[in-house]
């Protein structure tokens, strides 16, 4: 009695065992079936038609973020596309769509991509501003800047740009009050639109040497105020994202001809240059603010297409810190994340000023000393870089969202950084 007692246990046990050991191997199994779901494929036409894939040279998963017909294009790297929900539960993303009364301005949900048209008004629409407190996007249509209300969708007129004058608007200081800008001349848009390449207009705006001036205009009041003017190509205009009086621009041109980064304090009109070159080629731009605003980050070579790295001006101490990167790592543009820890680069090809033989990647670089380690989380080669991808982190920071055109046309892309 007592060994049949042993043996039922025994019995029992074993068949628990093997219970358990199949609940595992389902386990194991159903996790094998999920990842499957997802094809893993070369990044290209075809897989960009099944929505989401899996990038079969290096594991990362992508997502056409925004499915709607036409054009789609994301904002230029550093200017924020972001702000909350109404209910403050998700983020939105405000984006270029094309449609058939032209060049719209739309938002995506980015937890249930749902997609909002905001303005339905002809003409292109120039200028990538989001006003996040306020709830406003601004943009440009010829010579007048509207805005229009994220949620109501209620549109405003801000103001005219005299006949005489060309002026465009770029950026939004911190506290919501003045959009900032420049003033060109009618000279220099005879020149763009005779030459209308970057590679044939860009040495004869530089030599031409006409005047801009620096502007801002108040958003309540459509007041116009004069900052700075001078014979130069002045450009890439953004304001600090923390203080309000703090303005950065360009002299833009020929990198290794120009002294390039500088900043103006809008009440007292003080400038400073922010980068002063060492030697003789060496170049440094495609600059940009510091979540925080503590910081301007910049791609630097000395000289240039030599020695490639990412550095960053600290505002308050005027140290400069500087990382390096492989000549394949270099990238047209770089950003940072919301945590200010890691950044992304959306790469290059051959023919631009890396000369990269391997350089058509989006990377996640993670500092470590001196150094960026990269990882490659989309492989661009059958992406035409005529297009830049302009990489922003997601709000989250756990996606960098791009533009690239795979399918022939411009769309919008999101790779994780962690792979699933």
């Amino acid at each position: 009695m007592r060994n049949s007692k042993i043996i039922l246990f025994i019995v029992t046990l074993l068949c628990f065992s093997c219970k358990e050991k199949q609940s595992i191997i389902n386990s194991k199994s159903n996790i094998i079936r999920s990842q499957n779901t997802i094809p893993i494929l070369e990044t290209s036409k075809e897989s960009s038609q099944t929505k989401v894939w899996i990038d079969s040279e290096t594991g990362h998963q992508i997502e056409k973020l925004v499915d709607r017909e036409g054009n789609n294009s994301s904002f230029y790297f550093h200017n924020n596309p972001f702000l909350p929900t109404r209910d403050k539960k998700n983020w939105l993303m405000v984006f270029h769509g094309s449609t058939a009364n032209g060049e719209q301005l739309f938002t995506i949900d980015l937890e249930s991509k749902e997609i909002v048209q905001l303005t339905n008004t002809p003409g292109s629409k120039s200028g990538e501003i989001v006003g996040v407190k306020t709830r406003q996007v601004y943009y440009r249509i010829k010579d007048s800047i509207f805005s229009t209300h994220i949620d109501s969708h209620k549109t405003k007129f801000i103001f005219k740009f005299p006949s005489d004058k060309i002026g465009s608007v770029a950026t939004l200081n911190a506290d919501e009050t003045l959009l900032g800008g420049v003033i060109s001349s009618k000279e220099e848009q005879e020149i763009f639109k005779n030459n209308p390449e970057k590679k044939d207009f860009f040495e004869k705006i530089y030599n031409a040497k006409l005047k801009r001036t620096l502007i801002t205009i108040d958003v309540a009041t459509g007041n116009l105020n004069e900052l700075f003017s001078e014979n130069a190509w002045l450009n890439h205009e953004q304001f600090s994202p923390t203080n309000p009086n703090l303005f950065m621009y360009c002299h833009e041109g020929p990198w290794h001809k120009v002294d390039r980064i500088w900043n103006i304090d809008i009440r007292s009109k003080d400038r400073k240059k922010i980068h002063n070159r060492t030697v003789e080629r060496e170049i440094a731009g495609h600059e940009f603010f510091s979540p925080d605003g503590k910081t301007i980050w910049f791609d630097l070579q000395i000289p240039r297409g030599e020695t490639f790295f990412l550095a960053g001006k600290n505002l308050e101490t005027n140290e400069e810190k500087r990382y390096t990167l492989e000549r394949d790592e270099w990238s047209i543009h770089y950003n940072i994340a919301p945590d200010m820890k890691t950044f992304a680069g959306d790469g290059g090809n051959e023919g631009q000023v890396a000369h990269a033989t391997n350089g058509r990647w989006i990377y996640h670089f993670t500092p470590k000393g001196d150094q960026l380690i990269s990882e490659k989380l989309v492989n661009m080669k059958n992406h035409n870089y005529k297009l830049e991808p302009n990489v922003h982190f997601s709000p989250d920071g756990k996606w960098i969202i791009f533009r690239a055109n795979f399918e022939g046309n411009s769309q919008i892309y999101a790779v994780a950084i962690n792979k699933p």
